[in-house]
């Protein structure tokens, strides 16, 4: 699972070309993963995710609410915007 915070776009849930899955969150964690946008999360990646991948995710965004780090972490700048991958 990759996930990737800072860009300006909307949140999105996807599958790489390899099968693999890839949010994408917009905004600077963790201040904007309130209860109300955490569960707006939940219910996009339910549509998704296997059972499996929700409990990993379910724990990313608890790790970064409480503004602690994710293994795998390196920070990516595209056209002046620095985004933060966490792959897991």
């Amino acid at each position: 699972m990759l996930v990737v915070s800072g860009g300006s776009t909307s949140n999105a849930v996807v599958r790489g070309r390899c099968g693999e899955s890839v949010v994408l969150l917009s905004g600077d964690l963790p201040e904007e993963l309130t209860d109300s946008s955490v569960a707006e999360l939940l219910d996009l990646a339910a549509a998704v995710l296997t059972g499996e991948e929700m409990t990993m995710f379910r724990a990313c965004l608890d790790t970064l609410r409480r503004g602690g780090p994710l293994p795998g972490r390196r920070r990516v700048e595209v056209d002046g915007a620095v985004l933060t991958v966490y792959e897991s």
